[in-house]
């Protein structure tokens, strides 16, 4: 079991690596050459854009949480 599962994490990796190039030449340059508020900005926005999705799944991952310890007592009752 733990054989597959370094498998599928080495997969996994492997996978995502193009994930990894997205970040490209000329918005690094673009990025690089603004003012330090436009590099501030630029990285607010990131953050800004960042958080619904993390939010939406810490919501989720916490919901699947409470309801498998629900299930779980449930089940032990």
């Amino acid at each position: 079991m733990k054989l597959r599962l370094a498998i599928f994490g080495c997969w996994l990796g492997l996978w995502a690596a193009p994930a990894f190039a997205q970040g490209c030449a000329m918005c690094y340059s673009n990025a690089t050459a603004t003012s330090k508020e436009g590099q501030r900005a630029i990285s607010r926005g990131v953050l800004v854009l960042l958080l619904p999705p993390v939010g939406f799944m810490m919501l989720g991952a916490g919901m699947a949480f409470r309801y498998s310890k629900k299930r779980d007592e449930e089940k032990s009752d």
